[in-house]
């Protein structure tokens, strides 16, 4: 029998990871390992589209604001500033709650943008997916809606695009209006699909005391929804303390009944009487935000009691992102 051959094998080609084109999950890897791409260099691509961000808008102005217009809030819009400036035929560029048809945003004939938050995404960061979509948006054609898309793994997140020293300042609506720049002179099928929009729409006024607290009205009682900013374990032991002394309400018949957890953050929730309004609540609001900055500087340990209302603050907390 003849010897077998010895088996030379080619000079793979030197490919850094940023020169490295995204192929095909099933195709030879372009880096010249021999391996599919999804098994290679594209293991690395998926992990990052995947990975969930805890905090999306973190280091954002007003992250806060920006979970409670996510999760929260039905109509209200604020407006963005670029680090750079807006090219010349892009007027304004609006962040929005939602748009028709959850649309992810919406390039209007005017050249201005609207961007629409409470969209489903297709990654693990909601940051990174609106980046995308804002900067297709701004170069869409005027008067179409841009549709979504997973955002390229290594693309820019929110935090790169925005000015870190801008404003951010949400203005609450009863409705839709802001979807059409006319709202009493627009046609009778977009008229019709205002007015269902709005009726489904559950009122919602930012209190003005506080930052990022919300009152909202529903059937049976209303609600008082504040995202805070603080370390969830810091905060549940200052919640805690205060519920434990009688100090964790709003007012007679007010309860303080949970909290949830939106994007890392905390967010505790009251209940409210139904004839009590926004306006009602201010005072006790910023009251209760003077309790709870003391119970947050306090290092004692928590007590029997203390360590009791912790317990069921816990376990009525929900996560919704």
């Amino acid at each position: 029998m003849a010897k077998k051959r010895p088996q030379t094998q080619a000079k793979r080609p030197q490919l850094t990871d940023a020169e490295i084109p995204v192929v095909g999950a099933r195709e030879p890897c372009p880096c010249g390992s021999g391996r599919r791409y999804k098994a290679c260099h594209g293991r690395a691509a998926a992990h990052a589209v995947t990975e969930l961000v805890q905090r999306p808008f973190e280091g954002l102005p007003g992250e806060c604001d920006w979970i409670a217009l996510r999760e929260l809030v039905p109509a209200a819009t604020v407006e963005l500033k670029l680090k750079d400036a807006l090219p010349e035929d892009v007027p304004s560029v609006t962040l929005v709650t939602v748009l028709p048809m959850a649309w992810p945003a919406l390039r209007r004939d005017d050249g201005s943008v609207l961007l629409g938050l409470q969209n489903d995404t297709a990654s693990g960061d909601i940051s990174r997916d609106l980046a995308d979509t804002l900067q297709r948006a701004m170069t869409a054609e005027p008067g179409t809606p841009v549709q979504g898309r997973r955002a390229p793994a290594d693309g820019p997140r929110l935090q790169d695009l925005l000015d870190p020293e801008g404003p951010f300042e949400p203005v609450v609506h009863s409705g839709f209006e802001f979807w059409v720049p006319d709202a009493q002179n627009t046609t009778p099928e977009v008229a019709a699909s205002l007015e269902r929009a709005n009726a489904a729409a559950i009122p919602t006024v930012k209190l003005e005391d506080v930052d990022a607290a919300y009152w909202c009205e529903t059937s049976e009682k209303n609600h008082l929804r504040w995202v805070m900013p603080h370390s969830e374990e810091r905060l549940l032991d200052a919640l805690a303390r205060l519920h434990a002394a009688g100090q964790s309400s709003l007012g007679e018949g007010t309860r303080l009944v949970g909290s949830f957890r939106a994007h890392g953050l905390t967010v505790p929730v009251w209940d409210l009487p139904s004839e009590v309004r926004a306006e009602d609540i201010e005072k006790p609001a910023a009251e209760f935000a003077e309790r709870l900055a003391t119970a947050l500087a306090s290092d004692a340990p928590l007590t029997a009691d203390e360590r009791r209302a912790r317990g069921g603050l816990t376990n009525r907390q929900v996560t919704l992102s």
